[in-house]
């Protein structure tokens, strides 16, 4: 099973509003014959597109491999959200890997919140500040306080602000939370946008961009002073270093990581443009996601189209009907909503880890992956992507303090990761349904 085309037409985006939207990019080549590089990227999502023009800044030649159009997976498909710190909040963290790494974890990630809105900024691509986190019982509120008390107290970080039933409920237009946070050092971004200008970048940097060239195989050096060849159908790349950039549309080509990383899908709906109406909805243009497992995640576009994410599958072959899989839990926060058509519905495929912490390695020599973002992708996968640049620069203290995050196995690896979507899909989405 092929995730790259199960789903998907080759070489064309889907049919989301992003793609809709979206600044002009041309069709770029497809790779022919044989071709040098001092490194091949592969993946033109925001991992590939940021390694590509943080090593072509560097002075590289760059050779990025992208199977269908730069942007095309879960990089221009996602709701936009710039999230603050790592997938996991600093007490997991602390708990689980010490104070010391936990400061170091957060701190690149307040360095990736930072990379993205100057790339942003350079493409012209614009942001917006704020994302609310909606909590769905006493607990979770009480954590949410507890969490904001401690970025600001150990972490130096004021930025997140507690908010009762009320004052989430005035920020989102809602009452179906009982409390929360915003934290305005957070932000949302049109995500296609973002890619096709951080390609736009690479490009002007000197990066290659090959599209259509779906990498099917790579010969990876053993020796120093050995080539590493990545085989696409259409040609060949001879390279130095190979970045590994697919996330869930990896594949077959690199057992070590798929072993770690499992693609899942989730779906996303957008309404008609709404002008004027509903003016309770978002009135200070902040993004939201809420406290399921399986997350509802929400926000405006510059057309005031309410672009509204959820929704869980047990299979990898997307539904026929989108829209129903996600208006009912559009609907369960917006029921003002219910006669508001729906005029795109998408899918997409991200990937997540047994942690939800994303799994940085080198799976050969002179070969580096990042992956597993885990629905935190906008800011970690582009600093990814500049780590990565980093470490074949030699500079590697980045990468190595992600890559020391221990990632176990799936139970059964890479073959079982089918079954175990199937189960755990179920009963994850079984728990939201029940409130736990």
């Amino acid at each position: 099973m092929n995730l790259l085309y199960l789903n998907d037409r080759r070489g064309q985006y889907p049919g989301s509003v992003y793609a809709d939207t979206r600044l002009p990019f041309d069709d770029q080549p497809r790779i022919r014959g044989e071709l040098r590089a001092d490194i091949a990227v592969v993946g033109g999502g925001y991992t590939g597109l940021s390694a590509a023009l943080h090593l072509a800044r560097r002075g590289f030649q760059v050779a990025l491999l992208e199977a269908h159009r730069v942007g095309f997976g879960a990089s221009g498909r996602n709701g936009g959200q710039i999230g603050s710190g790592q997938r996991q909040e600093v007490d997991w963290l602390e708990d689980n890997l010490g104070r010391q790494a936990a400061a170091r974890l957060w701190s690149l990630a307040e360095d990736a919140k930072a990379l993205v809105r100057d790339l942003a900024g350079q493409a012209d691509v614009p942001v917006r500040d704020g994302i609310a986190h909606a909590c769905r019982s006493k607990d979770e509120v009480d954590h949410a306080r507890a969490l904001a008390d401690r970025l600001a107290r150990d972490y130096d970080y004021d930025k997140v602000q507690p908010l009762d039933a009320e004052g989430l409920s005035a920020l989102i237009g809602s009452p179906a939370y009982i409390g929360g946070d915003v934290d305005w050092g957070a932000a949302h971004v049109h995500p296609l946008n973002l890619a096709i200008g951080m390609a736009g970048l690479a490009q002007g940097a000197g990066a290659r961009i090959y599209e259509n060239s779906h990498v099917h195989r790579i010969t990876h050096a053993t020796r120093a002073g050995d080539k590493s060849v990545v085989h696409c159908d259409t040609g060949k790349v001879i390279c130095d270093h190979v970045v590994l950039a697919g996330n869930g549309y990896l594949g077959n080509i690199a057992p070590k990581v798929s072993a770690r990383v499992m693609p899942i899908n989730n779906y996303i709906v957008a309404t008609r443009p709404l002008g004027d109406d509903f003016p309770e909805i978002l009135p200070r243009d902040t993004a939201v996601a809420d406290t399921k497992f399986v997350v509802n995640y929400w926000r405006m576009d510059d057309q005031r189209r309410l672009i509204f994410g959820g929704g869980e599958t047990a299979t990898y072959k997307f539904p026929k009907d989108i829209r129903g899989v996600v208006r009912p839990h559009l609907l369960s926060v917006y029921p003002q909503l219910s006669d508001v058509e729906l005029t795109h519905a998408w899918g997409g495929t991200l990937a997540i880890t047994m942690n939800r912490m994303p799994y940085f390695a080198r799976p050969a020599q002179n070969c580096l992956s990042a992956s597993g973002f885990s629905g935190h992708g906008v800011a970690m996968a582009t600093l990814a992507g500049r780590l990565m640049a980093d470490a074949v620069a030699g500079q590697a203290e980045g990468f190595d303090a992600m890559a020391a995050v221990p990632t176990r196995l799936f139970p059964g690896g890479r073959f079982l990761r089918a079954p175990l979507l199937v189960a755990g899909m179920a009963w994850y989405g079984l728990r939201d349904r029940l409130g736990i």
